[in-house]
């Protein structure tokens, strides 16, 4: 496992060369970039259930509608994109990952502004759609900031502050928005609060326009900002074509197979969820014996997914494995926490507190722990802290099921969840940045980060049925439980190391 960790300098970037070398402003470039990404995630999957239930949605639907945060895991499709090509404009002037952040945070307010204006409901394809182009533009900044992190912290030593800012501002966002919505909305309407949070997340855009880490002056940040803007409108229109004609084919799908909201799409469900195994496992054999000159190891767009498992071999698979059972505990939360707590007679504005004033400085403290252990202990051991820590965020969900309404009930829940699961995760963003090449920081780190998500959130679509059959309790006695499993891996994780290219 050392040599998994010990990563690699990289060559200088440009980025760095200008403005971003001192520890002190990547640590804040860090936080801002982490509230950029934060602000909208709870506005597509948390706040959006929460939305749901109080419309009158059945639970069922809840559940498949969790199945909008599966786009992040596939971000590898369109990951090497964002290695090869800039933005037009904004790519020349700020640079190829900065052009992306910024017209993602565009791409980001357009799609609330569309959800605000949408938010009674009443075509739920509608909703879908809109929700679907905010996790895609909300995935698309993760991947630009994810591979200008490994770029600019190649080791576990520097990746551990920047890992911490981007949580930090990431997980504070996630509970501003959470609990700013929930108030918004309780006092005036479901419009208004995605109208507020589109407003706070439209606000990094000018800080960030005016970062200028390529060479260039004068007038060019002008002839930049309306080139970008104007093939943003492009992009931007693409996308909601794009989109609106694969929710039609999924639609499509879906019924022909018969899924359905009077169906139990349980079995389904957990069909996919083998299935990126059996097809990985087919192909090993032919991966492993592959040599470097081979298309499939030099293509653009496949060569940095081949790389993973050319490097780990056999071992890639009880590493795939391990990964998709770490975060599952956080993702099936998120997923049905909110439709408990209504079901619990909990009203908005205490849960908007919680969501706020508790669990802030609860997940901050979490993942400044995460981090701090994840620098100083083997990563092993700081992973089995994280799981049990994940198990115990969820388990705490029973009991507040189990006890009277009370605000003390909720903010102590509210607060060891939060806590567990950003511990987990600062810990768990470490270890895959370690697993990455240093020469695919972008694809590689996309394809690990979305397949770590992907059974998680396969299963938390499917959360509704299952909640549906064993109850809340039950639902979160079993998310706890998953999430814990992933301790088994251990100590085959502890002896994987990569292969490297002979000289």
């Amino acid at each position: 496992m050392s040599a998994v960790i010990s990563g690699a300098s990289l060559p200088e970037t440009p980025s760095v060369a200008t403005g971003l070398n001192s520890a002190r402003s990547r640590f804040a470039l860090y936080l801002l970039l982490g509230f950029s990404a934060g602000l909208p995630y709870y506005m597509f999957s948390t706040i959006l259930s929460a939305r749901l239930a109080k419309h009158g949605v059945d639970l069922v639907l809840i559940g498949f509608f969790g199945w909008v945060q599966l786009l992040p895991t596939l971000k590898f499709l369109w990951a090497p994109l964002l290695d090869r090509f800039s933005v037009p404009g904004f790519g020349r002037f700020f640079g190829p990952r900065l052009g992306w952040i910024m017209l993602s945070q565009l791409g980001i307010f357009a799609a609330m502004v569309a959800m605000a204006f949408t938010s009674s409901d009443a075509s739920l394809p509608l909703t879908a759609l809109f929700a679907v182009l905010l996790a895609f533009w909300t995935t698309t900044l993760e991947v630009s900031a994810d591979a200008w992190r490994i770029e600019l912290a190649p080791t576990p030593e520097t990746q551990g502050p920047l890992t911490a800012a981007n949580l930090w501002g990431y997980r504070s966002a996630m509970v501003a928005a959470g609990s700013g919505a929930l108030i918004v909305a309780d006092h005036a309407n479901w419009t208004w609060a995605y109208l507020v949070i589109a407003a706070g997340a439209f606000a990094p855009l000018p800080i960030l326009a005016m970062m200028r880490p390529q060479a260039g002056a004068g007038r060019a940040r002008g002839v930049a900002l309306a080139t970008g803007l104007g093939a943003s409108a492009v992009i931007l229109g693409l996308s909601l074509f794009l989109a609106a004609g694969a929710g039609a084919l999924v639609l499509r799908a879906a019924a022909a197979i018969g899924i359905s909201a009077k169906t139990d799409a349980t079995t389904t469900v957990l069909v996919l969820c083998l299935l990126p195994f059996l097809i990985m496992a087919a192909l090993l054999p032919r991966i492993v014996g592959l040599s470097a000159g081979a298309w499939a190891r030099r293509s653009t767009m496949v060569g940095p997914y081949v790389d993973i498992f050319w490097r780990f071999g056999y071992k890639v698979l009880p590493l795939l494995a391990f990964v998709s059972f770490y975060r599952m505990g956080d993702v099936l939360t998120l997923a049905l926490s909110k439709p408990l707590e209504i079901a619990a007679h909990y009203d908005l504005t205490t849960m908007g507190i919680a969501d706020g004033f508790v669990a802030l400085p609860s997940s901050m403290a979490g993942v400044a722990l995460g981090a701090v252990l994840a620098v100083r202990l083997r990563l092993t051991r700081a992973l089995a802290l994280g799981a049990i820590g994940s198990a115990l965020g969820n388990w705490i969900f029973v009991w507040l099921w189990f006890q009277p309404p009370s605000p003390h009930v909720i903010y102590i829940a509210t607060a060891l969840d939060q806590f567990a699961h950003g511990m987990e995760g600062a810990v768990f963003v470490v270890f895959l940045s370690m697993l990455v090449n240093p020469r695919y920081p972008g694809a590689q780190y996309a394809f690990l980060s979305g397949f770590a998500f992907l059974l998680p959130r396969l299963l938390a679509g499917a959360g509704g049925n299952i909640a549906r059959h064993i109850g809340f309790d039950g639902f979160f006695w079993l998310s706890g439980g998953l999430s814990l499993a992933a301790i088994l891996f251990l100590p085959l994780i502890a002896r994987v190391q990569p292969r490297e290219e002979a000289s």
